[in-house]
């Protein structure tokens, strides 16, 4: 979870600081500067996705610190939907190929978390 937390909370912070190296590392293109068309609101919605992940970020680092075994399970079912959505995303053609990447670490993610949380529980270690 912390892994996770600081990875998160490090490529919120590159996405606003160097938004097209986030875009670079996703598979799209970046625009050149003044190359954006009257309406294109792309780094606007960067902007927000990339603080939503810095603050995504600082809470799973905050939740793995306090052991906080709730919030770990939570996660799983929703990063499992959010690695369907991304991947559907790809798969429909509304996403280039590298987006791919995002869905599978998403759902790795929570496949990990799932089972960590299941191997505790067995040796009796799960607190509430």
């Amino acid at each position: 979870m912390a892994v996770f937390g600081v990875l998160a909370a490090a490529l919120g912070a590159v996405g606003l600081v160097v938004p097209d190296a986030l875009l670079t590392v996703m598979g799209f293109e970046p625009v050149p500067d003044g190359g954006r068309a009257d309406g294109d609101h792309t780094l606007v919605f960067l902007t927000a996705s990339s603080m939503a992940a810095l603050n995504m970020g600082v809470y799973y680092v905050l939740a793995s610190l306090a052991d906080w075994k709730a919030f770990f399970r939570w996660t799983v079912p929703f990063r499992l939907l959010t690695c369907a959505v991304f991947t559907l995303a790809v798969v429909t053609g509304r996403a280039p190929a590298g987006f791919l990447g995002v869905g599978l670490w998403e759902g790795a993610g929570a496949l990990a978390t799932g089972l960590a949380l299941r191997y505790e529980k067995g040796r009796g270690t799960d607190a509430p």
